[in-house]
């Protein structure tokens, strides 16, 4: 929706010049009751009356648009429908206003609807009553509630006031009655009565009895009233405001506090109370009463504080607002005295009550379970009160308007001294003579530059402003002076302190905030759309600034618009202690990048660009007072953002001034262990009771991720330089501590390095590749799930700087990985098809190649043979020597403890690559380690076992012989040996005998060597084991015994005498465990 224009009713777009009934009558019109016109003049003419009521009506669109309009987008496709100001507007501009009379201060007519698709056409009657040029009272027969105006009102009012010479008007119905006879009067009374008997007959006939009572008390008042005939003496002058309607949706719009769209209406209502504090309007504060009572009353304050916990953020900044704007209420400059007494009371109350929030977000810890934290916080509580959001507001209440100095500063563009000027305890004028104020603290002196603004009071606002930046400006040169004389002990110790007690980015009063925003309102070009109408789309649009000239120092070219950069940079570049508390720091980031976003607004020209050279410079000079002097705290908060602008800003302009600060800024004092002696880092000592302290720094991961987003920044930038790769390389392998943003840094340099169809920057490859080794140097020992994936990039980015590169991380892999990554993933993807292929190598540098993988894969196997065996052996096949070497680790590490496992599956590889006898002996090995247990029948090893004797059954009758004690000696569990001697009285299964081996693939039978030792081991193994079996048997586990027997009995089988050795061992059982009955029945049942 289009703003509208300042437009006047009919009588202020005359060309002719006013006549001075006209000017008088607009004055009193705005000034005076008509009550008190009425006592201070026994009579007044109808034509001076008709003139009051006619400039009695607002005459400005501004005020009617401020009260039927919230400042809340809907979606983009309903703005304009929801606007209430939009739709009255386009309601008058289709004619659909008519029966408009004015009869004194009362204003009626009607509005129509246009029928749409679902409603049909419908006509409202609605009335207005006004006074001193504000609309008092609204009545609409819509029925809305809604805390403004409907755009049923907005149609009438903008109608009075766009087409005010179509309006009928008539003086108040008490003049024109006042001139009737009786008859006339009775005759009007009973006209009146029958048009509309059904609802004033009641009313009618009721006070016709009170009149003909002569002692009732309507006749003991002198006159009757008038609707129409204004407002009287005593009676308040504002605006129409439904006080319910505010209460109402505050209390909806915190009930649906989770929605994002509910904190942004409040934030809106917000905006709406400084609109009419810029008006000065007197609902601004009776709006922001409403809404605090509210606020308040929220049920989830008290869950809060029990649980001792903080609020949502949304909520915590929409409480940040709250106590801003009372601070900015009690300034006001033009308040009455009652008026500040008031808003004083209701703020103590508030800020005595248990539930009103902390100035720091959180609550006290009061529960059970944190005794800790509540003795912390007690003693912290002892220096340092409860401060609640309106603790601000109520120390406002103590600063006065009437200092002599302030006075001057405000109403004098060209105030001006002596330099160095004081009155006796503070300073009144800087060395070039123009005044400072030093009669607040800064933030102070701020909050006193918003409220003038913030009251629609611009010019003044504008002059406090300058006189704030040239207070500061003298600051930072005494403690640039002061810091130069102690600059060489403060460097030799590499200590400071931080000199401001309140750091002013993140600060509850926004002073550098406050101060750009009053510069840069000033600089707009579109002056006329500056918030005033919330909805406007002037609102979404880039501002556009242009300098204006400073009013107190026209000679030296100062405008406005630098002033708000320089304050910026001075704000941003101050050196302040990470305050305290979750929401605290999370504040103090919010605060900085909405700064810095300010700054991306602004179109960097010549000017500012030599401000913004200067004051860098200056930041990096200026000391203590700067957080990139060359010194800092450990506790301060990092310039990692600020300092990504600077660079950004300034390359174009001084790539040496760019990369100096953003080197600077690079550091981490507080992550730091060691102290460096470069300007790059410069470590500062701290008391060891600071780092512990509580609360942490919770949001230590955001501020290494802008760490990590300024070094990407310069990384890319010095593409092509090797000077300034190589130094920010150094600053980076110093400063950031974290291996995954390391890797990202590495991740994102070598894409910058190699972009498609261009030829990859060698240089910045090589920095990619050595942060890419400083990652796996640092998480050596720390293994996590994203290793392989940084070794394999590792890998392709060496493969993308040549085969140098690729061969050097192999030689050194023993700093970088372990035996496992280097053979399993290292050296199998260097040796592969496709990364020998990119290479693009000849036959020479590919064997060279392959040869160091060798080498690199008989080292770990080696040191790990358990994990890197197979895979030495895998990516030694092609070479006779290597495989060798790498067969005589497995040999000698079988002795020295690899597991059985690991042994059995490098034989079956042995086997998979033609190589029976090495199998065999390995697995021969792989035997002598196992051991499986009377009860582990599906031990994990069982298969392998099977296996290796069917291997050995393949090989001929001298494997076999030798292989049985092996299995004897292993394998304890009948089953498994009579699963085996099974196997082996078969014919050797699809395996032809190795040549030369006469009895191969011939069957054995169990009665002969070498399997009669097995038989023997299986009927012992099975008698054993039923023993062991019927120790602790239970009745449930009966059908399983049973079959086991049945498997013993057909081993038992095997042998010679087979039948009488297994009944032998029945008549045992029986007789041994004949206490059994239940069970040596079934056996009897079953086998006789």
């Amino acid at each position: 929706m289009e703003p509208p224009a300042k437009r006047r009713c009919l009588g202020a777009r005359r060309t002719r010049a006013e006549s001075l009934l006209e000017l008088s009558a607009k004055k009193v019109a705005e000034s005076w009751a008509y009550e008190q016109v009425e006592e201070r003049f026994s009579r007044i003419p109808e034509p001076v009356q008709k003139q009051i009521v006619f400039w009695s009506f607002p005459r400005s669109e501004r005020e009617i648009c401020m009260y039927s309009s919230l400042g809340y987008h809907s979606p983009e496709g309903e703005r304009d429908g929801r606007v209430p100001f939009s739709k009255g507007l386009r309601l008058l501009e289709m004619g659909m206003v008519d029966k408009v009379l004015q009869v004194g201060f009362h204003l009626s007519g009607s509005v129509t609807e246009p029928a749409t698709q679902t409603d049909t056409e419908r006509t409202y009657r609605v009335s207005v009553s006004f006074d001193r040029c504000k609309i008092t009272s609204v009545t609409c027969g819509c029925g809305n509630k809604d805390i403004f105006y409907c755009a049923h009102v907005v149609a009438l009012s903008l109608h009075r006031i766009r087409k005010a010479e179509q309006v009928e008007l008539r003086l108040p119905i008490s003049e024109t009655l006042s001139q009737m006879n009786r008859d006339q009067l009775q005759k009007f009374v009973q006209y009146l009565i029958t048009a509309h008997h059904t609802d004033v007959l009641p009313t009618a006939q009721k006070l016709a009895d009170d009149i003909l009572s002569l002692g009732s008390e309507i006749n003991q008042v002198h006159g009757a009233p008038d609707p129409t005939a204004g407002a009287g003496i005593q009676d308040e002058n504002c605006w129409h405001l439904d006080e319910e309607q505010v209460q109402e949706q505050v209390r909806q719009l915190l009930s649906n506090g989770a929605y994002y769209g509910a904190s942004k209406q409040l934030q809106s209502m917000f905006n709406k109370v400084r609109e009419m504090l810029k008006m000065r309007d007197s609902n601004g504060a009776r709006m922001l009463i409403l809404i605090t009572e509210q606020f308040l009353d929220d049920p989830r304050l008290a869950l809060w504080r029990q649980q001792g916990a903080g609020m949502t953020d949304k909520c915590r900044q929409l409480w940040d607002e709250l106590g801003a704007l009372w601070v900015c209420v009690i300034l006001s400059p033009h308040c009455k005295t009652e008026e500040k007494v008031a808003w004083l009371q209701l703020l103590r109350k508030w800020d005595s009550l248990d539930v009103c929030p902390l100035e720091e977000g959180n609550y006290l810890h009061e529960t059970a379970g944190h005794a800790e934290l509540t003795e912390l916080n007690s003693s912290q509580n002892q220096a340092f009160p409860r401060r609640t959001v309106f603790a601000r507001a109520i120390q406002a209440s103590e600063l006065k308007w009437c200092d002599p100095h302030l006075q001057k500063i405000m109403n004098g563009s060209f105030y001006g001294g002596p330099a160095l000027k004081s009155d006796g305890e503070r300073l009144l004028f800087d060395l070039q003579g123009r005044p400072v104020w030093f009669g607040d603290n800064f933030p102070t002196a701020c909050a006193r530059v918003d409220a003038l603004r913030s009251h629609g009071y611009p010019k003044e606002s504008l002059r406090l402003a300058v006189a704030a930046v040239n207070t500061i400006r003298m600051r930072k040169r005494q403690q640039l002076e002061a810091y130069k004389q102690q600059k060489k002990d403060l460097l030799q110790k590499g200590t400071t302190t931080i000199t401001s007690p309140e750091g002013w980015v993140g600060h509850p009063l926004d002073p550098i905030g406050c101060l750009c925003r009053t510069f840069l309102e000033a600089c707009r070009t579109d002056e006329d759309n500056l918030a005033l109408y919330a909805d406007s789309v002037a609102e979404l649009k880039k501002p556009v600034y242009q300098h204006l000239t400073v009013a107190s120092s026209p000679n030296n070219g100062e405008s406005y618009y630098t002033l708000a950069l320089e304050m910026a940079l001075t704000g941003l570049g101050q050196q302040r202690c990470m305050p305290e508390g979750m929401y605290a720091q999370d504040k103090a980031v919010r605060s900085e990048e909405q700064l810095i976003g300010m700054l991306s607004d602004m179109e960097l020209d010549d000017r500012l660009i030599l401000v913004l050279r200067r004051e860098t410079a200056f930041l990096l000079e200026a000391g203590p007072f700067s957080a990139l002097g060359e010194v800092v705290h450990r506790e301060s908060v990092p310039m990692h953002t600020f300092a990504r602008y600077l660079f950004t800003a300034l390359l174009p302009h001084d790539p040496e001034l760019a990369y100096k600060v953003a080197l600077r800024a690079m550091r981490l004092p507080v992550l730091e262990s060691l102290t460096h002696s470069a300007d790059i880092l410069r470590q500062n000592s701290t008391d060891m009771g600071i780092h512990n302290r509580f609360p942490r720094w919770f949001i230590l991961g955001h501020l290494e991720t802008r760490q990590c987003e300024l070094a990407s920044a310069m990384l890319t930038a010095a593409k092509g330089d090797t000077k300034w790769l190589r130094t920010v390389l150094s600053s980076i392998q110093q400063n950031i501590h974290s291996p995954a943003l390391l890797f990202k840094l590495a991740q994102d340099a070598c894409k910058t390095a190699t972009p498609p169809n261009c030829a990859p920057d060698v240089t910045l490859l090589n920095v990619s590749l050595e942060l890419g080794l400083q990652v796996m140097r640092m998480t050596l020992n720390t293994m996590s799930w994203r290793r392989r994936e940084m070794i394999r990039w590792l890998v392709s980015c060496a493969t993308e700087i040549g085969v140098r590169a690729l061969m050097n991380v192999m030689q050194n892999w023993y700093a970088l990985f372990t035996p496992t990554e280097a053979t399993t993933i290292v050296a199998v993807t260097a040796t592969t098809h496709t990364t020998l292929l990119r290479l693009n190598l000849d036959f020479a540098q590919r064997e060279e190649l392959c040869s160091c993988a060798r080498t690199l894969a008989l080292q770990c196997a080696m040191k790990d043979p358990q994990n890197c065996a197979l895979p030495a052996l895998t990516l030694c096949e092609t070479n006779h020597a290597a495989f060798e070497a790498a067969y005589q680790i497995v040999l000698d590490s079988a002795c020295s403890g690899m597991g059985h496992s690991h042994l059995f599956t490098i034989a079956r590889y042995m086997e998979h690559r033609g190589l029976p006898l090495r199998a065999y002996k390995v697995a021969s090995l792989a035997l002598s380690q196992l051991n499986i247990a009377y009860n582990q029948d599906s031990h994990p090893a069982v298969n392998d076992v099977l296996w290796a004797c069917s291997l050995s059954h393949s090989l001929g009758k001298n494997e076999l012989s030798s292989i049985v004690p092996l299995v004897i000696k292993s394998v304890q569990c009948a089953p498994v040996l009579s699963d085996i001697l099974r196997r082996w009285t078969l014919a050797a299964p699809g395996m032809a005998g190795l040549p030369g081996r006469r009895n191969s693939g011939k069957m054995v039978t169990p009665d002969k060597n070498p399997l009669c030792q097995l038989l023997d081991a299986s009927i012992g193994a099975y008698v054993s084991t039923t023993h062991s079996r019927l120790t602790h048997i239970s009745p449930r586990h009966y059908g399983d015994f049973i079959e086991f027997l049945s498997k013993a009995r057909e081993t038992f089988l095997m042998a010679p005498d087979g039948h009488i050795q297994f009944v032998q061992f029945l008549d045992n059982l029986k007789q041994t465990y004949k206490g059994k009955k239940k069970l040596m029945l079934l056996v009897r049942e079953r086998f006789g």
